[in-house]
């Protein structure tokens, strides 16, 4: 599972966001109140959904389940100028990031993330950057079932 490296441009995503912990997850109930709001959003620039989470800059030194993150549920737009109510914008930064291909259900994600963080970037060039890391699901992405697809990307920065 070698990802392909590549430099992402600044983005403008609208959505919603939750204050979560892997140990108490909130990613459903996020889904949930975001994706039938989400024809809302008027000027989205592609079908792709993003599920981006923010973590302290520390966050992956030591592991910590109870550990906080923001989680967003979003879409790419072409500008800021119309946020529905109880949307938020978030700019998404531009910069190097490898890019990883999850096939499977969500429950099976936790093995590409082991293989991400235990494997690939211990022997790898990079180091995680304090950028937002995120997935992106397309035409591919099929909610839990195990012939889906969605690309993971991880935020770098040369070692």
């Amino acid at each position: 599972m070698e990802p392909r490296v590549e430099i992402l441009p600044e983005k403008i995503l609208i959505g919603r966001k939750s204050l979560m912990s892997f140990a108490e997850n909130k990613t459903r109930e996020l889904w949930q109140s975001f994706m039938p709001r989400r024809r809302e959003i008027g000027n989205a620039v592609n079908i792709y959904l993003y599920s981006v989470e923010q973590y302290d800059p520390n966050f992956f030194d030591a592991f910590n389940p109870a550990a906080e993150f923001i989680k967003w549920a979003a879409v790419e737009v072409s500008d800021a100028d119309h946020v529905p109510d109880h949307m938020e914008v978030l700019v998404l930064p531009g910069g190097l990031y490898a890019v990883f291909i999850h096939r499977g259900t969500a429950s099976k994600a936790v093995e590409t993330y082991g293989y991400i963080f235990r494997t690939w970037l211990p022997s790898s060039d990079y180091t995680v950057d304090d950028r937002p890391h995120f997935a992106l699901m397309g035409d591919k992405y099929k909610n839990d079932d195990p012939e889906s697809e969605e690309e993971i990307w991880i935020p770098l920065r040369p070692k």
